[in-house]
């Protein structure tokens, strides 16, 4: 069998009575514990070089290997959906992605994605590297959140690319209205990100080994003694990071259910938040180049309410 992960994890004194499937949930937050039940079961994952079971409470120094199989996964078909294309040439593509559409098919948004639309308008010039599920794919941002994302002609401007991400030189700046006002007229919020330990479908601020983010962010102005408008400069990239630092302040992104109030006082379809800037060495010509996707008007328009309100 062939394995696409294969890691070694040793456990700490902290780790000492967890679960072996808790456990693996944290260290690895992107994979759901029950398809890590899943591969202890069928010995994939091991303790000490031993099947063990999934509820088999972790010891101090114990040795965990994971191996996770190879899967066939389908490709993403070619789909003519209009793009909103901000900038294009052989390397790369920049586009302004629209409210609800999701960026590369999961289950659940198996087309109608960005992905699918890439595939039709740029035919077989995308790289390869994230799959046949994600073509082009370097980076993505919500289903709700609107704005500039870049997709990748050939691999090695992915790789080029990819390697900025890593190294957080890489500009992105949103804009969002939050609830509250904010103390300081700028600030940065610095604290682990990983899966919430009690909702899987949630990440959490301050989470024990959790990985280390960065949120700048700047007041742009006070809307009435409800809510503010902001900048916000991500020095890292983690799953959901602005929605979860600015709600671990007390300041959760108007629209957004799942970190904020359950009700909106608007008939808003999802969080206020849009990316609105993209800045990045290009990968032929090594110089910097920066994108800007304008406010979608919804955005414009509540803005507007606001400021009315005053």
């Amino acid at each position: 069998m062939s394995y696409i992960y294969i890691e070694k994890l040793c456990a700490g004194e902290e780790d000492a009575g967890m679960r072996l499937d808790r456990f693996l949930s944290v260290k690895l937050s992107d994979i759901s514990r029950s398809y890590i039940q899943k591969q202890i079961k069928d010995g994939n994952i091991l303790v000490n070089n031993k099947t063990v079971k999934a509820g088999y409470q972790i010891c101090s120094s114990d040795i965990i290997t994971v191996k996770l199989p190879q899967v066939a996964e389908p490709a993403a078909e070619p789909e003519n959906i209009p793009l909103n294309i901000i900038y294009e040439d052989n390397d790369i593509i920049v586009i302004n992605k629209p409210k609800h559409m999701v960026v590369h098919p999961a289950p659940g948004h198996l087309s109608g994605t960005v992905a699918n639309a890439l595939l039709y308008h740029c035919k077989d010039s995308l790289s390869g590297i994230n799959g046949v599920l994600r073509p082009g794919i370097v980076h993505r941002i919500d289903q709700d959140t609107t704005g500039v994302i870049v997709a990748c002609k050939n691999d090695a401007s992915h790789k080029f690319l990819a390697e900025q991400l890593k190294e957080h030189s890489i500009t992105r700046t949103y804009h969002a209205i939050v609830h509250n006002h904010l103390k300081e007229a700028e600030g940065t919020i610095e604290s682990t990100i990983g899966r919430h330990p009690a909702d899987r479908k949630k990440m959490a601020a301050g989470v024990k080994n959790g990985r280390n983010s960065i949120t700048h962010y700047k007041i742009l102005d006070n809307l009435n003694n409800k809510y503010t408008y902001i900048a916000c400069h991500l020095e890292t990239g983690r799953t959901h990071q602005i929605r979860v630092h600015m709600a671990s302040i007390g300041n959760p992104v108007l629209g957004d259910t799942l970190y904020g109030p359950a009700k909106c006082p608007f008939k808003l379809e999802g969080q206020v938040l849009h990316a609105k800037t993209l800045g990045f060495i290009h990968p032929s010509s090594k110089k910097y180049v920066e994108f800007e996707a304008p406010l979608p008007e919804y955005f414009e328009k509540l803005l507007g309410i606001l400021k009315a309100r005053i």
